[in-house]
């Protein structure tokens, strides 16, 4: 497995990145992994040992991805330390919440430079590495991308035009034999989202409205973006999965007067 994986120094990312490690591990055929960060860190630093024992030869890769030359520039890096491009993972996202009518138009577009133009523009940039491979991309969308999210500025849209642009690029790259698709994780217990978990009430009240009654893990969207980019997919693409406990379906379930279960 030869991946670049955007946004891999903590939660998610580096989730993803452990999972594909491991699994090439499992395989016998230890991977080689470009792991996208915006700078050196614990995090990063911690990732990247736990992937040396775990076989993986791994490169860290730094950039902004607001700024528009960075994919490509990521895309090479990892091309030429993996020696090519089996799996693409765009993870790397970025929040701003507001409400529409007070946001910024400065904000606005810098949650589409990174959430959505990068993720257009590192595909862009690895079509021929994975053309040649025959490989796959997954992004890492949002439930939020489903469902209007209210004060979430341009978060929400953005992440719906992520969506949408793996749609479009799974039918045109489908001919080429590379399958594109997206993830869109619900409630998720990162780092990031850490103090929101570590209230419990709150914690509590999230577990309650989701069917499965559990927050989600890091390595719960890992494994699936791991399957979207195995042969167990392979015949996958232009799909965005929703990894989110049933919650974003479940609206009508809470109608009252509606039949339940004997």
């Amino acid at each position: 497995m030869r991946a670049l994986i955007t946004g891999a120094s903590r939660g998610i990312g580096a989730a993803i990145a452990l999972k594909l490690a491991r699994d090439a591990q499992a395989a016998g055929t230890p991977a080689r992994l470009a792991v996208g960060a915006t700078g050196e860190g614990e995090h990063l630093a911690r990732l990247l040992a736990e992937l040396k024992t775990l076989g993986a030869e791994a490169k860290p890769v730094f950039g902004n991805l607001a700024d528009r030359a960075t994919p490509a520039r990521l895309v090479a890096d990892a091309v030429d330390f993996c020696g090519g491009l089996d799996a693409l993972v765009c993870n790397a996202g970025i929040l701003g919440p507001s409400p529409l009518a007070t946001l910024e138009v400065d904000s606005w577009d810098r949650l589409y430079a990174v959430n959505a133009r990068a993720t257009w523009l590192l595909a862009k940039a690895a079509f021929p590495a994975l053309k040649e491979s025959r490989g796959a991309m997954v992004a890492v969308a949002s439930m939020a991308g489903m469902q209007a999210h209210p004060n979430s500025g341009a978060y929400s849209s953005s992440k719906a035009a992520m969506i949408m642009l793996c749609q479009q690029l799974g039918l045109e790259w489908a001919e080429h034999g590379v399958r594109v698709n997206s993830v869109s994780p619900g409630m998720v217990h990162t780092t990031l989202t850490d103090a929101i978990y570590r209230n419990a009430e709150v914690s509590a009240k999230r577990q309650a409205i989701i069917p499965l009654h559990r927050i989600g893990r890091p390595e719960d969207v890992a494994a699936t973006v791991a399957f979207l980019l195995g042969d167990g997919a392979s015949y996958t693409t232009a799909q965005n999965l929703c990894v989110d406990g049933g919650f974003t379906t479940s609206v009508m379930a809470g109608i009252p007067g509606m039949p339940k279960a004997g």
